[in-house]
């Protein structure tokens, strides 16, 4: 019988820069399975060579030169195929059925929106939602609560939830897995991570790029829902969670939904002291002018390109612990991470010989180069006749170090290899999805009910002045 992989937008963006880089990473580890054929599909008018030679551009574009040793880069052409697809014609499915046969499927599913049902409807016509086949949904699904829902419904007429997988590929990334294993792992930190040893936490996921050239997309959905409803409530709910039973698909993701269900909401009363949201204007990105959010666009906008929030998860480990998040284009870093503000020692010994104490600081950074760092107090080396003196230092675990024997994998790796394997861990279940734009569209009804628009800010900075007064106000500044 054998297994395929058909990946539906094999000419996009997102498989050139993505998926086929990650398939071949996976394919010269000798990770996927043996036979295992990958059809592409898109409305590009191409056959199977033509694919083939998309997919050693993007390889050769996008993958090391030591690591495309010849015969590797053969023998992962070999595996792929290519059968073109207008999604909006029923009879188009046909030949793909064909070309996929009996095989144990996986689906991983790109398209626009819009095309969702026609394809969910064509799969399902042509065979190919039969009961054992996996389907990967790749973002945006939705764009509130309402499109969402719309959206599920259309895939459960033919796929069910054990048998979906919505990608979320920051639960990809080694130092998010990283995270669960730092708490569930170690008994060091999960005594302390609760509201009697954690002073505030902060998420940061910062870009410096405009919109290349996604204006159309992202002008309809702005930064509180391209980024926050799905990457950051993520990270937020890894943060959170109480500890699962067990490291399986069902345990973890309970406990994750039962944070997203507890956030307590931002609504019209609350949103002017809890949100600020902000539109780039013209400025400097790495030393170069760049234009203004609208000037990128050609036309007005009230879009938010920034949003910073301030939010709280109502149950007793996380009362009275504000959770910081904020994130947006044209900022002065690319980085993304979570800082863990533990609260000072209840009395300092060293206060009069070494100042105030720094509180210990767990910075967990997710891109560009991913890192754990700790910082604690300790004495600084010599013979001081005033006595000991203290001094923050840090204690780094730079993967890249620590695992220095072991090549930095994309996101999409481990998530593909999932899928393949049906193993639904570090994917969304649908009530998480559902509780995620819950929330955020309380935040959106809040902010036109008050009448709040983005503030300027120039491109190269943090964002508007009001994102410092947000923290500010509770004597916490951004770490940077």
């Amino acid at each position: 019988m054998g297994s395929a992989l058909l990946l539906f937008g094999a000419t996009g963006d997102l498989a050139r820069r993505m998926l086929l880089p990650s398939l071949f990473g996976l394919d010269a580890d000798g990770l996927l399975p043996a036979g295992m054929r990958i059809i592409g599909t898109a409305r590009s008018r191409l056959d199977g060579e033509a694919y083939r030679d998309v997919a050693r551009k993007a390889l050769a574009e996008h993958i090391d030169a030591e690591r495309l040793v010849a015969a590797t880069v053969d023998a992962f052409l070999a595996r792929l195929d290519y059968v073109p697809l207008d999604a909006t014609d029923p009879a188009a499915f046909a030949p793909l059925a064909e070309a996929i046969g009996d095989a144990d499927l996986s689906i991983f599913l790109s398209t626009a929106p819009s095309l969702f049902g026609a394809t969910i409807a064509g799969l399902q016509a042509a065979g190919l939602a039969r009961p054992g086949v996996r389907l990967a949904l790749e973002k945006p699904l939705g764009a509130d609560l309402a499109s969402s829902r719309a959206i599920n419904d259309q895939v459960a007429t033919a796929f069910s939830e054990a048998q979906t997988f919505r990608i979320d590929h920051y639960l990809g990334k080694e130092t998010v897995q990283n995270l669960i294993a730092l708490r569930f792992g170690n008994v060091l930190f999960e005594p302390l991570w609760n509201t009697a040893g954690i002073d505030h936490v902060q998420i940061t996921v910062s870009e410096t790029v405009g919109l290349e050239g996604r204006g159309d997309y992202y002008d309809g959905m702005g930064a509180l829902r391209d980024m926050v409803q799905n990457h950051m409530l993520q990270l937020v709910a890894l943060v959170a969670m109480e500890p699962p039973a067990r490291f399986d698909a069902t345990a973890v993701r309970d406990e994750k939904v039962k944070v997203l269900r507890s956030l307590r909401p931002i609504d019209a009363a609350s949103v002017e002291s809890c949100s600020v949201i902000g539109q780039y204007t013209e400025g400097a990105s790495a030393g170069q002018p760049v234009p203004g959010y609208t000037s990128e666009l050609g036309k007005p906008s009230t879009t938010e390109t920034f949003v910073a929030l301030k939010l709280h998860v109502d149950n007793w480990r996380w009362k009275n612990v504000p959770f910081y998040l904020r994130t947006g284009k044209r900022l002065p870093e690319r980085h993304s991470e979570i800082t863990i503000q533990f609260k000072t020692v209840p009395h300092s010994i060293f206060a009069t010989r070494s100042g105030p104490l720094r509180p210990n600081r767990l910075v967990i950074r997710l891109q560009p180069h991913e890192n754990i760092r700790l910082s604690i107090m300790a004495k600084e080396p010599g013979l001081d006749r005033d006595g000991v003196r203290l001094r923050e230092v840090p204690l780094d675990i730079g993967l890249a170090n620590a695992f220095a024997d072991v090549r930095r994998r994309i996101a999409y790796e481990r998530l593909l290899l999932d899928l393949l394997a049906g193993d639904p861990t570090l994917f969304v279940r649908r009530d998480e999805v559902e509780a995620q734009w819950t929330w955020i569209d309380g935040i959106r009804a809040g902010w036109k009910t008050a009448g709040m628009t983005p503030k300027p800010y120039g491109a190269g900075t943090w964002g508007p002045s009001a994102a410092i007064a947000l923290t500010e106000r509770d004597g916490v500044s951004w770490y940077d």
